[in-house]
């Protein structure tokens, strides 16, 4: 099945504006996705229909409220192929459920000398909370080099594996570099050793389909803006071992069974996870975008976004004194690159006065840019509601940088 583009478009409202009296071209989708309108419509019958606080009620609407919330649980379970719905535990994005197993897990099952391993390519999500518990318990965080492609060195990370690593956690896709990292096989070689793995698929789900049991992680962790949802809300998929194991987060509501001011009991899970009044709209706009993504299919998203990144990739090779960072054989659509004689900053500046939204800089992926020595880098990062005519006017666009600056 083909996407009728042009009728897709017409989906997302915020595409149809102009910007600094220039049509939008948005190619910052790698920070955050624009939002078709079945998203905020559910968010709108929810406020206008359905609000009230879940679980706890014995009246109608709170009936409503609950049975839709944990139905979104179950959309979400089939979307990942998880293998049970409670393994399905909202946060509030991909940087609450690192922090969450970071926390978690580590309180569980690290100590002093042990080993947590990472990749060069991180988002600082996927770092900070790892020095954190590394600084808590005594561990060491070891990382997994990547080569000037950017494509991670496997040999080295088996060498890198040890009876003192206790958890992998790698990026399924790198935000800076839109390398597709073979998480399948880095899986299978830690579980030879009984370790596991989280995955950081943030930038993953927007662009292929996820199924957590072939894939086999233990841990599996993604945001609902980066996939045409809302800002504030993600998930942290968990094998059920695991999050059985681990204890809780936050203290609070919902998450207990039983308290006393001499013991609390905790909750069964998912509930055990989720403390406080949880987002109940935007766990159900995060279901509508789910389902949005599944009515197009994930096959023709990926056929459409691969030639367009294909095109943009042959049409900025023309362009004079470019350097791409990032040329893994394996990528998604993100392209990353600078003007050798022009600062990032001040490409994407004049882009954006031609209504052309890119992002600069680092991209929260400072050792990143430290590995190829650059102040950071212009990001073009594509959508299924992108196309051939936004890469010519980026195109253009970049021309005209080089004209004015060079």
């Amino acid at each position: 099945m083909s996407i009728n583009i042009e009728k897709l478009r017409q989906e997302f409202p915020i595409l149809q504006q102009v910007v600094n009296n220039r049509p939008l071209v948005y190619l910052d989708n790698a920070a955050t996705t624009q939002k078709p309108k079945v998203v905020m419509e559910r968010l709108l019958r929810y406020y206008e229909t359905e609000n009230s606080n879940i679980h706890r009620g014995a009246h109608f609407l709170s009936s409503q409220a609950t049975e839709a919330y944990e139905q979104a649980r179950k959309t979400i379970q089939r979307f990942i192929n998880a293998r049970h719905h409670y393994e399905v535990i909202f946060t509030r994005g991909t940087t609450e459920a690192i922090n969450l197993v970071a926390s978690s897990f580590c309180k569980k099952f690290i100590k002093q000398g042990d080993e947590i391993l990472i990749s060069a390519m991180e988002h600082h999500a996927n770092i900070v909370p790892w020095q954190m518990a590394c600084e808590d318990y005594g561990a060491v965080l070891k990382v997994i080099p990547m080569n000037e492609a950017g494509e991670l060195d496997m040999n080295a990370f088996q060498q890198l594996l040890g009876k003192k690593t206790r958890l992998v956690a790698v990026t399924h896709i790198s935000n800076a570099l839109g390398t597709i990292n073979p998480v399948k096989e880095i899986i299978d070689i830690a579980h030879a050793r009984d370790i596991p793995v989280l995955v950081d698929g943030a930038q993953a789900t927007p662009h292929m389909a996820i199924d957590v049991q072939a894939m086999d992680c233990d841990f599996y962790c993604f945001s609902g803006h980066k996939m045409y949802g809302p800002m504030g809300v993600g998930v942290l998929y968990g094998k059920e071992k695991w999050l059985n194991e681990m204890p809780p987060y936050q203290g609070g509501g919902e998450m207990i069974s039983e308290v006393r001011f001499d013991k609390t009991t905790y909750n069964e899970l998912p509930f055990k996870f989720e403390a406080g009044t949880p987002n109940v709209a935007d766990v159900l706009g995060m279901e509508a975008a789910m389902n949005f993504i599944s009515s197009l299919g994930h096959e023709a998203i990926a056929i459409h976004e691969n030639s367009l990144l294909q095109y943009a990739t042959d049409r900025l090779q023309e362009l004079e004194k470019i350097r791409f960072v990032g040329t893994a054989k394996q990528k998604t659509g993100v392209l990353s690159f600078l003007f050798t004689d022009i600062h990032p900053y001040d490409t994407g500046t004049i882009l954006d006065k031609l209504g052309i939204a890119v992002r600069t800089g680092h991209h929260c992926a400072q050792p990143v840019m430290d590995f190829f020595d650059i102040p950071g880098t212009v990001r073009a990062s594509l959508a299924l509601y992108n196309t051939r005519e936004e890469i010519d006017i980026l195109m253009a666009g970049l021309q005209k940088v080089r004209e004015m600056l060079a």
